[in-house]
């Protein structure tokens, strides 16, 4: 249990202008949440490393109406809290004094999750930054990997998805707090990835987005991984501030070589002049780790994780998505035909033929609101029926 009134702790992590390296402070010199409220002005201020200002943020928290908010969001929600003075605090963030005081996490944290590659990328993917990060997911997910990236549109979305559809585990880290969907098309990949791996914020329960909190957030995604893997990105991406707090961590970061003529792919290619490694595939990966593979290897052989969705892993992720059309139309397990999809699913397939659609064209004939649409492509999706091409165009496979 964490020391101290659960409330102080989950006050901590409202105070504005206050980070975890001044949380840690604090906590040392006060011991616990609780007498750090209780402290005078005088007496934070003359703790060592505590910047006048952010004493005084301290003292001038008032914002208790958010944090019973959050405990209630906590208790209605099932969602688990961690506090990084306890055992169960996630392995891969505790060497970093960055890391948040407080995690709130919905599904599970495994120990196999040690072994996780970052995928990251711009909003703005192309065709080409689909398939590379469809490929180097499944390619991944093959050889054991979990794949963590942030839930945003674009690269982190594919990797996300693929991940699910090759039957794999992964995270998300999120920028606003762990009950809200952003983008709110999302909704249902989140749920899929609580059930599937995990879903973790800093963030207090009930924080909106707020531009300023998708860039701290970064820092997470790099302690996770054993390394960061750019896809696509501009030269203002904000995969290349992700790519800087791996160095900074110490971990590995990989770029995929794009089109020079792209603006997309500007970032990526300044990352490799940088030093980060050229890969064209996974096995250039798995060549990088070395010694961390190894181990990895060794401990799985003495110790097999307990196989996730039984029936169906004798196939492989690659097996998979070789799968024809009509294969994808059968009965399984977690895949249900057209015929017993909702009446929304039912809607949208029927709008749907073999030549791409524009999402927009969908919305118009199906008179269905967009995010509605949204959700109910990205299940036909995981569920093999519809494929989504260029821009966003789908069409069924």
């Amino acid at each position: 249990m964490m020391q101290g009134d659960i409330k102080h702790w989950l006050a901590l992590s409202a105070i504005k202008n206050v980070g975890p390296g001044t949380v840690r402070k604090l906590l040392a010199h006060f011991k616990t949440p609780e007498n750090i409220f209780k402290a005078t002005l005088t007496e934070l201020k003359a703790v060592e490393g505590v910047k006048s200002f952010r004493a005084e943020s301290v003292k001038n928290f008032n914002s208790w109406d958010a944090v019973e908010l959050a405990l209630k969001k906590i208790e209605q929600n099932g969602i688990k809290v961690f506090c990084y003075l306890e055992d169960d605090y996630p392995e891969m963030l505790k060497p970093f004094p960055d890391s948040p005081p407080l995690l709130f996490v919905k599904g599970d944290i495994v120990r196999e999750d040690r072994y996780a590659i970052a995928i990251v990328g711009t909003r703005k993917l192309s065709h080409y930054g689909q398939k590379v990060a469809e490929k180097f997911t499944g390619e991944l997910v093959d050889m054991g990997f979990t794949i963590v990236s942030g839930m945003a549109r674009g690269i982190d979305t594919i990797a996300h998805r693929e991940a699910l559809k090759c039957n794999g585990r992964t995270i998300a880290v999120l920028g606003t707090g762990i009950d809200i969907a952003y983008p709110p098309e999302n909704l249902w990949l989140m749920q899929r990835i609580a059930e599937n791996g995990a879903v973790v914020s800093e963030f207090l329960p009930g924080t909106r987005p707020q531009r300023e909190n998708f860039p701290i957030r970064n820092r997470i995604i790099s302690a996770l991984s054993l390394g960061v893997l750019v896809v696509e990105a501009g030269q203002r991406s904000g995969a290349l501030i992700t790519a800087n707090f791996a160095l900074e961590q110490g971990k590995e970061v990989f770029a995929v070589p794009g089109n020079v003529l792209s603006l997309s792919a500007q970032g990526s290619h300044s990352l490799i002049q940088s030093g980060a490694k050229l890969v064209n595939n996974a096995c250039d990966i798995l060549g990088e780790l070395g010694d961390l593979i190894k181990a990895y290897i060794k401990e799985r052989k003495e110790n097999p994780p307990v196989k996730r969705n039984a029936e169906k892993s004798k196939t492989t992720a690659a097996e998979k998505r070789k799968v024809s059309a009509h294969d994808s139309l059968r009965t399984t397990s977690d895949e249900k035909p057209v015929s017993e999809q909702s009446d929304d699913g039912k809607k949208v397939f029927s709008v749907l033929g073999f030549e791409s659609m524009h999402v927009d064209e969908i919305i118009r004939k199906t008179l269905l609101p967009a995010h509605k649409v949204l959700n109910v492509l990205l299940e036909l999706e995981l569920k093999g029926l519809v494929k989504q091409s260029e821009g966003m165009k789908f069409y069924i496979v």
